[in-house]
């Protein structure tokens, strides 16, 4: 990893005579200002306007730098292609990358201090038709060092992550898509199990966060170092707890299952949308059912939304449809919801976003059904009639409370297959014990 640190914003800002243009482009003077302070600007800016990505897509007339804000790509700017070989260069070279190597992709970092906060960069280059494409992803674990109770959960929810965490052995899994901050939760949890009196071993690809009093081991697959072979000899040095990056092949799985079974605490990530995809997931990696639902303790499954900009949302009656919706989901009846409007303080009506929740506590009747291999639909039903507030309800919520909007809801969640018309997997038929209260206690979930 480079060491290499980017400097404060720079003067080339002004120099470069930096300005919006209808199109809402940034523009620089190539001619006059080194390419360098160029690329310190471009990162510091995406990083100012709260960035989780920069963009540098190649075409037949240079790049064009796009940023991703909010979980959305925006155009930020156009680079001519006289520029174009120099400023991919001069990234791979802050980023410890190979600058004689552009036919092979190629990952590598940058650390980068931002007014006393420090930030991690990470960088990928895909060969495509038209050339390197770059893309940079900022890293900001503030949120981890802050706690898990500033990931966005809901009172129920946090209480059962407190719970599953406490458990001295087994398997805890958080789960979601990528990029929907897996890995904040992940090392805020592990922020709260990092004592000194707890043996902590990690295996990463990469390390994307470094945590004093943890020991974190990087894969290495060219030599042979992968997620399997670390594991194999994290077993011999005496660990309590066992963090692994991510849960990608059936080897991986298995060993996890069985560390879990033999006295240690397990926690993980894998790429799946619920919890029940999740089971499903780890049987089709051939681990055994046996040990499956000995070793699972818990499931945090997640997705992010944006979220609403409190300081310009505006309201709107909820139609027809909207009003099914939450009746069907929440059993209330809700006359009103926010709406984005916009202002100069955000974008178009969104600024950051929130993360919705799923978070299964696995009991001794769950445990007993995955040994047993029942079927779906049954375990459907065994797993929401345990309290479970599935993602449509926390995002529900969380319309209600005015921190993000229906429409955000809609293109996360697909209400057919939580709602859905079938009387065996419709969640209006399964969930009976539900119970969901926000923070002002302005409404309850009960009783379906």
């Amino acid at each position: 990893m480079s060491e290499e640190y980017i400097s404060e914003i720079p003067a080339v800002l002004d120099e470069v005579q930096l300005a919006s243009l209808n199109t809402n482009l940034v523009t620089f003077n190539y001619e006059e200002t080194p390419i360098t302070e160029i690329v310190n600007a471009i990162i510091i800016d995406a990083i100012k306007k709260g960035a989780s990505d920069i963009h540098f897509d190649p075409n037949e007339d240079g790049l064009k730098i796009r940023i991703r804000i909010d979980g959305s790509l925006f155009d930020y700017s156009i680079v001519p292609l006289y520029v174009q070989k120099n400023m991919i260069t001069r990234i791979k070279i802050i980023a410890g990358m190979n600058i004689t190597e552009s036919r092979t992709p190629q990952d590598g970092a940058i650390k980068n201090n931002l007014e006393n906060k420090q930030v991690d960069l990470r960088v990928s280059s895909l060969p495509t038709n038209l050339g390197e494409k770059i893309v940079i992803r900022i890293l900001d674990y503030s949120k981890s060092s802050a706690g898990i109770e500033e990931l966005g959960f809901n009172n129920t929810n946090l209480e059962k992550v407190k719970d599953i965490i406490s458990n001295p052995n087994g398997i805890i899994l958080v789960t979601g898509a990528t990029g929907t901050g897996k890995s904040t939760t992940v090392y805020a949890i592990l922020q709260v199990l990092n004592t000194e009196d707890r043996n902590i071993i990690t295996v990463e690809d990469p390390i994307e966060m470094n945590i004093e009093g943890i020991n974190q081991v990087q894969v290495i697959s060219e030599i042979g170092l992968d997620f399997a072979s670390v594991l194999r000899s994290i077993l011999r040095q005496d660990p309590d707890i066992i963090m692994i990056g991510e849960i990608r092949d059936d080897e991986t799985a298995r060993i996890a299952v069985r560390a879990a079974i033999t006295g240690h605490l397990v926690l993980s990530t894998i790429h799946t949308n619920t919890s029940l995809n999740t089971i499903e997931r780890l049987l089709d990696m051939n681990v055994e059912r046996y040990l499956l639902g000995s070793a699972i303790s818990g499931i945090i499954s997640q997705k992010l939304a944006r979220k609403l900009c409190t300081r310009c949302r505006g309201s709107r009656p909820t139609n027809t449809y909207e009003k099914k919706i939450f009746k069907d989901a929440l059993n209330i009846e809700v006359d009103n919801i926010y709406t984005p409007v916009g202002c100069n303080e955000c974008n178009a009506g969104y600024r950051g976003r929130i993360a919705i929740h799923e978070v299964l506590k696995i009991n001794q009747e769950i445990q007993d059904a995955i040994t047993q291999n029942i079927t779906k639909e049954k375990l459907r039903k065994l797993v929401y009639s345990s309290g479970t507030i599935t993602m449509l309800q926390d995002g529900l919520a969380k319309v209600v409370e005015g921190e993000t909007t229906f429409e955000e809801i809609l293109k996360l969640i697909d209400l057919e297959d939580d709602l859905g018309s079938d009387t065996n997997l419709g969640l209006k038929n399964t969930l009976k014990d539900s119970q969901i209260t926000n923070q002002n206690n302005d409404y309850e979930l009960l009783d379906f």
